[in-house]
């Protein structure tokens, strides 16, 4: 009688731990957890990061984004274009002449009347496939140190996948740095 029940807990057991992983932080109260939460995050990607953000300035992330790829992890970096060309304290330019890392830039959407054009503004990055980072927070040492800003690193394997096919089409348009 008690070996069903053991079985049952047995599998109850298993289908936490096969349940996805989520951190959420709310900024600037949990600053410190959600950008060590962001390296350990680049510290924990085996074989490859595709990144999209818009403002990239933080020499801890770009630091770590160093040290992966060389660990011979492949990076992918998309930009927006009118954040980061010719902008002296984007990391694109630092991180673009690392072996493994590639950089693009991407422009947002022209507007239906021809007059505005978007930005590529997301905040979003993609670990070995399996883990999704996305957020309000641009990498800068401001959205960790003073802004009203969210992070949420999730294992949901639907949502990692969804944001994969994205970030391939987003990177058939970006222009090599």
């Amino acid at each position: 009688m008690f070996a069903p029940v053991r079985l049952l807990f047995a599998i109850w057991l298993l289908g936490l731990s096969l349940e996805a992983k989520e951190q959420f932080y709310l900024m600037p109260e949990e600053q410190r957890e959600a950008l060590a939460s962001l390296v350990r995050f680049i510290d924990n990607t085996k074989s490859d990061l595709d990144v999209a953000i818009y403002s990239f300035t933080n020499k801890e992330i770009s630091k770590a984004i160093r040290k992966a790829a060389e660990r011979g992890v492949k990076i992918r970096l998309i930009y927006d274009e009118s954040a980061n060309k010719g902008v002296d304290v984007s990391t694109i330019g630092y991180l673009a002449k690392y072996r493994h890392i590639e950089a693009c830039t991407l422009k947002g959407e022209r507007s239906k009347n021809d007059k505005y054009e978007g930005l590529m503004h997301m905040k979003m990055a993609i670990s070995d496939g399996k883990s999704l980072l996305i957020g309000s927070a641009n990498w800068s040492k401001s959205a960790f140190e003073n802004n009203y800003e969210t992070l949420l690193i999730t294992e949901n394997l639907e949502w990692t996948q969804k944001a994969k096919r994205y970030f391939e089409k987003m990177k058939t348009r970006c222009r090599p740095y």
